[in-house]
Order: structure tokens, then C-alpha cells, then sequence
């Protein structure tokens, strides 16, 4: 087995147009969410997220390749030169061959879906774009990378939810520690802030009108994000003889199934999944300095993870630090595991550890360190990032400092 470390990270998100811009907000304890600007937002209740802003399309991409984009392939493209560039990459003979590409993402093309819908349906139009398909296809943005950057190895992507990205992540470091692969590049990104996707998000009734405030008492539910994280994973070695920066080592994963509820977590599911990633890097629960929660900011979330935590850590849990940066840039969906690892690699890297916003009142039901309101310095060199979808589908990932 191949040790596999990131060699490179990208990232959009409503916090920053990069990594740097990212984590100086994270340190910052900058708030991403606001008032969201797009068609028809008044016949919304829900009026906040977590939106992108200042991104122009129009000056990256050309008039062919804006008819085959949608926002989150744009996401995606963006962020995967960011990484790509920062890794020092060129795909080229044997290297591209075997390179790849592993994508999550919950809904891909959602934009794509809104407008051609109401084209439709609304305005009566009886003709759509060509290019309808393959842009609004999940497969789309992993696509356009695969091209972009020569990358003819395994290529797919992955949609289980919000864990979308933890399960990409999972599949790419196992290609990568298998041998498979020497290389392979993953994340993932999501792009639902338009009227259909956020009317679809109000109906579950899990939404709150004014903030995220994970694990505080007075939280009232979660707030939509959009964006892209994507990384370089690259076999340790290979990285090692070309000189390349690593950035944190990827040292194990698990994946469980609740196979319980369709929407509501599962403390056992969520337990088995953070035991099984410590179990495959070989770490024991006193060595994990931080946990980048799932953390909604729900009420069923919340305490469910805050219960796991406590079941697998045991009396190591209390000497954790524990926060949700969706309290800053919003829950991504399908992206979010992967912006939220950017969290992970400050903590290891600079040993800053990215706070919990918004937090307002102490919750008995979930009193660990959620790192409230300001950033911390501390010293960490085991990190977990928890994802936790509906179907109950769980991934996490454990990384070490190199």
C-alpha cells in the first residue's frame, strides 16, 4: 500500500476566489453568507446563502465553452487550475495515461435544469440548446477537467448528497494508495443557488431565514452554499522525487450506510463511520487533534454527530477541538466535504484551527470544544473531516500532518 499526499488545492467559494483568500477568511472568522441576488428571489422564503459573488464567467471562458459550462462546471474548472498550478503538474505519455479524475457533486447542473425548465414551461418555448444534456449532466465537470488537463485514467463521478465530495475523495485516494494511480485529481463542487433549487431545499423545512449557527442552542437550521474544492492527491513518492510542496498526508477513510432513514441521522452510522477511518490510517482517537464537523446546524444533525463524537473518542473527546465552518461559507451539498478540507489542511499546516460562527448559547446535548466564534492556535497533527448525507450515507477521511 502506496502512502497518498495533496500536493495541491483549489477552491471557489463564498468566502474567497482561492485557497489563500479562503483560509484568510476561515482564520478571520469571516461570515460568506447574505442576501442572495438571482431571478425571482422574492417569491422565496428562504433568502440567504452562501452565494459566490464577483465571479465573471464571461472573462474566463469562451462563448463555445460557456454553452457547454454550467456554474458548477465553472466552479470546478476554476479551482482545478488553482491546484493543478499549485501542484506543478503537466500530464503528459505514462503520467497522463494513468491519471484521473473523481468528482462529487449532488445535483450537477441545477442552473442548467432552472433555466431550460422554465423555457419550457413557463415561457412555452418547444425548443432547448443542443447542448442541454451534456451541459446540465453530473459528469459534466469531471469531463471538462479530464480534457483540460490531459487526464485519460479513471475518470467518474460520485453523488451521494452531502457527502458527495468525501466519497470522491475516497475513491481517489484509494486508486492513489492502490497503485492505480499515481495521481489523481479530486473534490468536489455544486451549484443549486437559483429559484428551483432553493425552492426544492425550502420544502424540507430544515432551512433557516437568518444565519447558520451550528451546535449553538438557539440554531434554527442550515443555509445553502455554492462553490468547489478540488486537490491534487499524488502517491508519496512520486511527489517526493520531483520536489513537490505536500501540503498533509491522506491517511485512511471509511464509508457506512445507516440503512435506517432516508433524512434522519444516525448516531451508530455516523460512529462506525469516524471509528473505521481511524481504523484504516491506524490512528488511535487520542492522537486527533481536530474534527472539521458535518455540523448544519440542525437540531438532528447537531446532536446526533456531537453523540458519535463522544461514542468513539470517549474520555479523549473532551480534550477535541471540534467546529463547522458552514457557519462562513454555507453548506455546499455535494462540494461541501471538499472546501471544508481546506479547514483540515490549515489545522495540520499552520495549526490554525478554523472557528464555529454565529455561536450564540451553549447546547447540553452537544458540549465539546466547537471552537466558538474566533480561530485558534493550536498544535494538530491528526485531523478528521465528517460528511454525513441523507440516505444516510457517510464518509470520512483521516489526514496527518508529513
Amino acid at each position: 500500500m502506496k502512502r497518498v499526499v495533496i500536493t495541491g488545492a483549489g477552491t471557489i467559494n463564498a468566502l474567497g476566489h482561492s485557497v489563500p483568500e479562503t483560509l484568510t477568511a476561515m482564520r478571520e472568522g469571516k461570515c460568506g453568507i447574505g442576501e442572495l441576488e438571482f431571478r425571482d428571489v422574492d417569491r422565496l422564503a428562504i433568502r440567504i446563502g452562501g452565494q459566490v459573488r464577483g465571479f465573471e464567467a464571461e472573462g474566463r471562458f469562451n462563448r463555445q465553452q460557456m454553452s457547454l459550462y454550467d456554474r458548477f462546471t465553472q466552479f470546478t474548472l476554476t479551482a482545478a487550475k488553482e491546484a493543478i498550478d499549485q501542484a506543478g503538474l503537466a500530464f503528459h505519455g505514462e503520467l497522463a495515461a494513468k491519471s484521473g479524475v473523481v468528482l462529487g457533486t449532488a445535483g450537477g447542473g441545477v442552473s442548467t435544469w432552472d433555466e431550460n425548465y422554465r423555457s419550457v414551461y413557463e415561457e412555452g418555448k418547444n425548443r432547448v440548446h443542443p447542448f442541454v444534456v451534456p451541459k446540465l449532466m453530473n459528469n459534466a465537470a469531471a469531463s471538462h477537467v479530464s480534457m483540460e488537463h490531459n487526464l485519460k485514467g479513471p475518470s467518474f463521478t460520485v453523488s451521494t448528497a452531502c457527502a458527495s465530495s468525501n466519497h470522491a475523495m475516497a475513491q481517489a485516494f484509494s486508486m492513489v494508495r492502490s497503485g492505480m494511480a499515481p495521481v489523481m485529481i479530486t473534490g468536489g463542487s455544486e451549484s443549486m443557488l437559483c429559484f428551483g433549487g432553493v425552492k426544492a431545499w425550502e420544502g424540507l423545512r430544515v432551512m433557516s431565514k437568518d444565519a447558520c449557527r451550528p451546535f449553538s442552542a438557539n440554531r434554527n437550521g442550515m443555509v445553502q452554499g455554492e462553490g468547489a474544492g478540488i486537490f491534487v492527491f499524488e502517491e508519496y513518492e512520486h511527489a517526493k522525487a520531483r520536489g513537490a510542496e505536500i501540503l498533509c498526508e491522506v491517511a485512511g477513510f471509511a464509508m457506512s450506510s445507516d440503512a435506517a432513514d432516508i433524512v434522519m441521522p444516525s448516531k451508530q452510522g455516523a460512529a462506525r463511520a469516524m471509528a473505521g477511518a481511524l481504523a484504516d490510517a491506524r490512528i488511535n482517537p487520542g492522537e486527533v487533534g481536530y474534527i472539521n464537523a458535518h455540523g448544519t446546524g440542525t437540531a438532528a444533525n447537531d446532536k446526533t454527530e456531537c453523540a458519535a463524537v463522544a461514542d468513539v473518542f470517549g474520555r479523549h473527546a473532551d480534550s477535541l477541538m471540534i467546529s463547522s465552518t458552514k457557519s462562513m461559507h454555507g453548506h455546499l451539498i455535494g462540494g461541501t466535504g471538499a472546501v471544508e478540507l481546506l479547514a483540515c489542511i490549515m489545522a495540520l499546516r499552520d495549526w490554525v484551527i478554523a472557528p464555529t460562527i454565529g455561536y450564540e448559547e451553549p447546547d447540553p446535548e452537544c458540549a465539546l470544544d466547537v471552537v466558538p466564534n474566533e480561530a485558534r492556535e493550536a498544535k494538530v497533527d491528526v485531523a478528521l473531516s465528517n460528511a454525513f448525507a441523507f440516505g444516510g450515507l457517510n464518509a470520512v477521511l483521516a489526514l496527518r500532518k508529513v
